[in-house]
């Protein structure tokens, strides 16, 4: 049997608002930006990922707009793993991402903490190698 995560929703205040800020600002792949009439099917996918996209999902009402950026409860919930911490530490610091802490190094890897616009918290995450 095999199975794979091919998707999860995040909730966004807006879909434009959210496309500007990941494959603007941050260059990610917009794979698909589908209209369905009253809501939209958009897809992106971070730079050389063909799996593990995220559903931008358009706040629609009150409850939804309120877990806007605390969909994980405060905690760390994405995890945007690199093949060069150094390069895409710098480079995302460049257009203006905010860290929350400096590069620390654990033994699964380099991680830092940073929040995308919408106050969601992610680890930016490069795996230790596995001798």
């Amino acid at each position: 049997m095999q199975q794979f995560l091919h998707a999860f929703s995040l909730v966004v205040p807006s879909y434009d608002e959210a496309i500007a800020f990941y494959c603007g600002t941050l260059g990610w792949q917009l794979a698909e930006d589908v209209d369905q009439g009253d809501k939209r099917w958009v897809r992106i996918l971070p730079p050389g990922s063909s799996q593990g996209s995220i559903i931008l999902a358009q706040a629609a009402n009150d409850q939804q707009r309120a877990i806007i950026g605390d969909q994980f409860g405060g905690r760390i919930g994405l995890f945007l793993v690199t093949d060069d911490f150094v390069r895409d530490h710098a480079a995302m610091r460049a257009v203006g991402i905010h860290f929350e802490e400096e590069p620390r190094y654990e033994p699964y890897g380099t991680v830092a903490v940073w929040q995308d616009p919408f106050g969601n918290r992610w680890d930016l995450l490069q795996m230790a190698c596995e001798s």
